[in-house]
């Protein structure tokens, strides 16, 4: 059974002592993730539902403060999507992360994204493809050390590794 969006109770995505909702590990469910004034940005759900939040909570840190969540016990795709969908109606409106901006809570960092101009007139005149790895390697490590402060500055106590193997390819996301 689907239960309203609005009859959930409110959950800190980043509690006082900073870690992320831990009851959540290997739970199963759909969630809602709002920004710090409670606006809706996103609906998901995941076959964990603690390692979603924190996927999102790293590609997106400055949109995702608050959760609400159902779990489900016998899960089935037709289901989670259906409680989905019935909170997106809910909602009133599509949000941004179910959205137009889709890609940027459900894809890996894409940092060629956030070259500096300087970064990215070394990886134009890299004179082969191992410079041009090397220059993103540069900028995924940038890029990854400003997510990680960003998450240190709201007191995340949470492990957060990326996947090295990713960076190559100018890519950062969650080991």
């Amino acid at each position: 059974m689907t239960a309203s969006l609005n009859n959930l109770e409110w959950l800190a995505i980043v509690d006082e002592t900073g870690h992320l909702p831990e009851q959540l590990q290997g739970q199963v469910g759909v969630y809602a993730i709002f920004d710090q004034e409670r606006v809706l940005q996103y609906v998901g759900f995941s076959r964990d539902v603690y390692l979603g939040l924190k996927q999102h909570l790293v590609r997106q840190p400055h949109l995702c403060h608050w959760l609400k969540v159902q779990t489900v016990e016998r899960p089935s795709r037709t289901a989670l999507e259906a409680i989905r969908d019935a909170w997106i109606a809910e909602n009133g409106a599509t949000p941004v992360g179910n959205g137009a901006e889709e890609a940027s809570w459900n894809q890996p960092i894409n940092v060629k994204l956030r070259m500096t101009a300087d970064e990215q007139k070394k990886f134009d005149a890299a004179a082969d493809a191992m410079a041009q790895i090397k220059t993103l390697k540069q900028v995924a490590r940038r890029v990854e050390a400003e997510i990680l402060e960003s998450l240190k500055q709201r007191g995340v106590q949470a492990d957060i590794r990326f996947n090295p193997k990713l960076k190559e390819e100018g890519l950062l996301d969650l080991k």
